[in-house]
Order: structure tokens, then C-alpha cells, then sequence
């Protein structure tokens, strides 16, 4: 009995001397997240610093204006801010149902195990494909369709705002359409990780109670794997904003405002892209201007995105 106190004491005795130690893993991790802080600082700070003179010069009205001419030294954003909200909004609209409706397939028993894994990997493979691959698939098989089949709905339905004529191959609905299918592999992925780890016993409980599958499918498995997929779409329309190489090469860059789908537009990543090589002066300001609202527009949407997470958190608490 003695020697059994004896032990006890002498392992409590390492394990404080061992608590005194220096714990470097630690440390490690402290400073890489305050690195990681600092560095985000310091990116955003050079940022504001080189677009200070267009903050000073311009000021709010870089924000509402909707002429950018560098000759004259005109710059304003609202087309191109509106361009990257819509192009990424309608490619979240595309892309979020037809990602959710494949994992759905791929967590549950509607196919054989072997055609799932495959179909599986062939969606992540869409992530591997490069930018600008994409631009080109988007120049070559996008543009045509999109100019044939949208001069059909300018005819029949132009006179509505969103479908007014012309219809132009490089527009707003081609880039948005190529964004899809680019933020796809996003959607799919977190969302089947999220319905594949939704507890069995739920689904035993539905069964029990005499629902159907669909009914627990979309009634007791999609609310509690719910956080996972909001997560998803914040973080496939984060990636859509900021998406460059395709973008540019199919939306057309134009400046003017336009509300309809079929016509060209522009976002901030591209009117980056496009013009920063070129550019000399305080045009050069207003881009790094430009390059601090997309900063923000980001930043805005994950703390929206964040408080939106939360709250479904909350409401699906009772269900986890």
C-alpha cells in the first residue's frame, strides 16, 4: 500500500516538473497565429497606403461613380462592384443546388459504392483544372451558347430588365456560368463531409416514426448537416469573388452599367488583372483603391457569412 502512495507521488512529482518545462509546440503555435495576424495587418496597411492619394482625392465618390477613364484621371467603381456581387451571386445560384443534389448522392445508398467513389473523384477533379483552362472551355463552348440561345430569350423576353437585348457571347451570365461550375467542388465536398457525419440514429428515428426517405432526407438529415452547407456556400462565394484569370476572359470588361445578364460587365479582380501591367500614376492609386474594396467586400461577406453560420448553429442545435 505504502509503495503504491510512493509511485503515485513520484509520477505527480514528473508530471510537475514536466509542466514546468518550456512547452516549444506551444510557442510554435502562438507565434504562428500572431504571424498570421500581422501579416494580414500589414498587407491590408500597404494596401491602404498606396491607395491613400485616390481615398484623398476621390473619396466616396470612387464608390458610386461609373466612369473610369485613366486619361482623364475619372475613376469610379459601382459597375464593377455590382459586377462582382452579381457574378458571384448568380454562380452561388447555380451551383449551390446542383452541388447539394450531388452530395446527396454521393452520402446516401442511391448509387454502388464504386460509381460514387468515382463520381466523387471526377467533382473534386474540377478543383485541380487550372483558371485559365476554364477561360478557354468558357470562349469555346460557353460564349456560343450563351449568344445563341440568349438572342432567343432577348427576342421573347426582352423586355425584361435582366434579359434586355443585345445578346453578347462575353457577359455577365457566361462568366457567372464558368464560375459555377469552378466553386462546385467547394459546395460538393463540405456538404457531403457534413451529411455523411449526421448521426445514424437520427435516420433509425425517422425510419421508426414512418417517414419516408425523402422525408428524411429533407426533413431530419439536410437541417442537421445544415451549418456544414452554409459554410460551403460562404466559402464558394468568397472563392467566386475572387476568382480572376476565367472571369477576365469571358465577362467582357466593360465599365458601363447594364442590369441585363446578357450583357459584358466587369469585376474588381479583373479590372485588376487587366489594367495594374498598364498602369502609371494615380491610376495606380485607384487600383490599389479598388484592390482595398475588394478587401472589404471579402471581409464584409465572411463576418455575414459567419453570423448567418451561427445562427443556423443555433437553430439546429436540438437536432445534433
Amino acid at each position: 500500500m505504502g509503495g503504491h502512495f510512493s509511485n503515485t507521488g513520484a509520477l505527480s512529482t514528473l508530471t510537475q516538473e514536466y509542466r514546468r518545462r518550456p512547452d516549444f509546440f506551444r510557442g510554435a503555435c502562438l507565434f504562428a497565429c500572431i504571424l498570421t495576424v500581422l501579416l494580414l495587418v500589414f498587407i491590408f496597411g500597404e494596401i491602404l497606403l498606396k491607395a491613400w492619394p485616390a481615398i484623398h482625392k476621390f473619396g466616396f465618390g470612387f464608390i458610386t461613380g461609373t466612369q473610369w477613364s485613366p486619361n482623364r484621371e475619372v475613376f469610379g467603381v459601382l459597375p464593377v462592384l455590382i459586377g462582382t456581387i452579381a457574378s458571384s451571386f448568380l454562380a452561388l445560384l447555380v451551383a449551390l443546388p446542383l452541388g447539394l443534389a450531388i452530395a446527396l448522392f454521393l452520402s446516401e445508398d442511391f448509387l454502388p459504392d464504386p460509381l460514387r467513389q468515382v463520381i466523387r473523384f471526377v467533382v473534386e477533379l474540377l478543383a485541380a483544372i487550372p483558371s485559365v483552362v476554364y477561360g478557354l472551355w468558357g470562349i469555346f463552348v460557353v460564349i456560343p451558347l450563351v449568344q445563341q440561345y440568349g438572342t432567343i430569350l432577348s427576342a421573347h423576353f426582352g423586355f425584361l430588365p435582366l434579359l434586355a437585348g443585345p445578346a453578347y457571347g462575353n457577359s455577365l451570365l457566361t462568366a457567372s456560368l464558368v464560375l459555377a461550375l469552378m466553386v462546385l467542388p467547394t459546395i460538393t465536398a463540405i456538404s457531403r463531409s457534413s451529411l455523411v457525419v449526421v448521426p445514424y440514429s437520427l435516420r433509425e428515428g425517422s425510419y421508426a416514426l414512418g417517414a419516408t426517405r425523402w422525408e428524411t432526407i429533407l426533413r431530419v438529415i439536410l437541417p442537421t448537416a445544415a451549418p456544414g452547407i452554409v459554410a460551403s456556400a460562404i466559402l464558394a462565394f468568397g472563392r467566386a469573388m475572387g476568382e480572376t484569370m476565367a472571369v477576365a476572359m469571358l465577362i467582357g470588361n466593360s465599365q458601363r452599367l447594364s442590369w441585363s445578364l446578357l450583357s459584358p460587365s466587369n469585376t474588381l479582380s479583373a479590372l485588376l488583372a487587366n489594367q495594374f501591367a498598364e498602369a502609371d500614376g494615380i491610376q495606380i492609386s485607384a487600383l490599389m483603391y479598388a484592390a482595398l474594396l475588394l478587401v472589404a467586400l471579402t471581409l464584409v461577406v465572411n463576418l455575414a457569412g459567419e453570423m448567418v453560420l451561427r445562427q443556423t448553429q443555433r437553430a439546429t442545435a436540438g437536432l445534433r
